[in-house]
């Protein structure tokens, strides 16, 4: 169940019942691709930084260790000792982005594996089907991630592609759910995804088609992948607003701090992104007034935390000289303190968005954010 709890304009603070516990939103899905956050953190950490739901990959965890081996463990929620929601992504978008030789067909794709080669087929059904061992509490539709910028025609086709195979990762879902085959035994809950690129006219048709297929929540895919944020937010307005407003909509592979409060304004709710973990093995830490580069000599001797105003571990233990220190000389440790320090930035960020619809004062929230954050 979802139920919106306060609203200011089109942005939303809402709440999604899962079998697995109760999704506070806007929400940002903390992605460990292989069960783990890479940077070395594990499910505890994950729970001390204020993650809400995690999010694993179909298409990692089922070319290594393999989904029967997740399922007969327990499910990836028990296998990486994670107790809240998780979602898991159809793995479409990465046999489209990784997978070599790839070859699309109606019936699903064929592709080598990244790691070693060896040939796989992947359609709605099997997708489903993974994601069921894995026992995720949402799971995403298998959809097709044609590159920016695709022309029209091509886009058209691929989007009607897409909703096809939304059709069928409902039945197979269905079907799955009323065998008790989902390795946690619960109900999966299935998010379709709305594809279109930079098309506005594609994306509200699709956007319409996907609202007639009453599903439990509303993705869009295909952006933030070569688009101006300009074009992003452009499509975010011409789409939102024909998906349904009582189900969850969320902004896949998005974003920067700035990206997420533009599109929270814009009706989104639910986001994952890689680049808070990413910029934080790489010594870029997010603060309340913008990003800092650790490898910087001007932080040799700063024996202040990444930020005065961060609760995290990191920032009420370590001073930036000492992770700067341990940048220099190639420590692990390193990687692990900005990485709970960026997820913890992003986990209160989504809390304060929150904090600041159900008070009404989210436009305002947003603007000294955007100015804080440009400092």
């Amino acid at each position: 169940m979802y139920e919106i709890l306060a609203k200011e304009n089109i942005a939303k603070r809402a709440r999604l019942h899962t079998a697995h516990g109760v999704v506070e939103t806007p929400v940002f899905m903390n992605v460990a691709t292989a069960a783990a956050i890479k940077g070395g953190l594990d499910a505890a950490d994950l729970e001390a930084v204020g993650c809400e739901v995690a999010l694993a990959n179909t298409y990692h965890l089922h070319l290594r260790p393999g989904d029967e081996l997740v399922r007969d463990l327990g499910g990836v929620r028990k296998f990486m000792g994670w107790n809240k929601p998780l979602l898991t992504d159809s793995g479409g978008f990465q046999v489209f982005s990784l997978a070599k030789l790839r070859k699309i067909k109606e019936e699903g794709v064929y592709f080598a594996s990244h790691i070693d080669g060896r040939k796989i087929f992947m359609g709605p059904e099997e997708s489903m089907q993974i994601q069921s061992n894995l026992g995720s509490t949402i799971a995403m539709a298998f959809d097709e991630c044609p590159p920016s910028g695709v022309e029209k025609t091509y886009m058209q086709q691929s989007v009607d592609r897409t909703t096809r195979w939304l059709a069928r990762s409902i039945n197979e879902t269905s079907r799955l759910n009323n065998a008790g085959a989902a390795s946690n035994r619960t109900q999966q809950l299935l998010f379709g995804i709305n594809q279109g690129g930079i098309y506005h006219d594609i994306r509200k048709e699709h956007a319409k088609v996907l609202a007639d297929m009453n599903l439990e929540g509303y993705a869009l895919g295909g952006l933030a992948v070569g688009e101006s944020h300009e074009q992003m937010y452009g499509v975010l307005e011409a789409t939102v607003p024909h998906l349904p407003q009582n189900k969850p909509t969320y902004l896949m592979g998005v974003g920067t701090p700035e990206n997420i409060l533009e599109a929270v304004e814009r009706g989104i709710d639910f986001f994952d992104c890689v680049l808070p973990a990413r910029n934080g093995r790489h010594g870029h830490v997010y603060t309340s007034r913008g990003k800092l580069n650790l490898h910087n000599a001007q932080y040799i001797a700063d024996d202040r935390p990444i930020d005065p105003q961060c609760e995290c571990h990191t920032c009420k233990n370590h001073s930036r000289a000492y992770i700067r220190h341990l940048i220099k000389a190639g420590e692990i440790l390193a990687m692990r303190l900005c990485v709970i320090h960026n997820l913890h930035f992003y986990n209160n960020l989504m809390k304060e968005i929150r904090h600041a619809i159900e008070a009404g004062s989210f436009a305002t929230y947003k603007k000294q954010k955007l100015n804080d954050f440009s400092s």
